[in-house]
């Protein structure tokens, strides 16, 4: 008579289900860690992106001899405006003007009340004030 070795192989009921309660728990402990850092990497993308267009309007500024007009806006930046004299752009590397990481305008006045020209995004929920990813984020601090 022969024997049969019965063969097993495979994960039983009771491992899946303490791997799954393990992934939950790593899940449940990391994910708000990760959101929160979420929020504030787009904050900093904002600020190296509006550092990025503050030093493309002074290179504007150099060749026109004017920062662009609030009317004319980051615009000018890639197409040439009508009245200016000595324009040597596009100034933006992809001659588009990106918008902030929330995917809304960066908002552009000149004369700014703090400087030159005030560049700002109003943070995730596109309104003035507000705290972590809804905060916003300028050129004059």
């Amino acid at each position: 008579m022969k024997q049969f070795k019965k063969l097993t192989s495979g994960f039983t009921l009771i491992e899946l289900l303490v791997v799954l309660a393990i992934i939950g728990l790593l899940a449940g402990l990391v994910g708000p860690q990760v959101m929160k850092h979420l929020g504030s990497s787009k904050s900093k993308a904002a600020k190296v992106q509006i550092e990025d267009l503050a030093g493309a309007l002074d290179m504007y500024r150099m060749d026109a001899g004017r920062y662009p007009s609030t009317a004319e806006g980051l615009k000018a930046l890639v197409d040439k405006p009508a009245d200016a004299r000595a324009w040597n752009g596009p100034y933006l590397r992809k001659n588009n003007v990106p918008q902030d990481p929330w995917m809304y305008d960066y908002h552009y006045v000149s004369p700014g009340e703090h400087g030159s020209f005030d560049l700002y995004s109003l943070g995730g929920d596109n309104a003035p004030g507000g705290d972590g990813e809804d905060q916003d984020v300028n050129s004059w601090e």
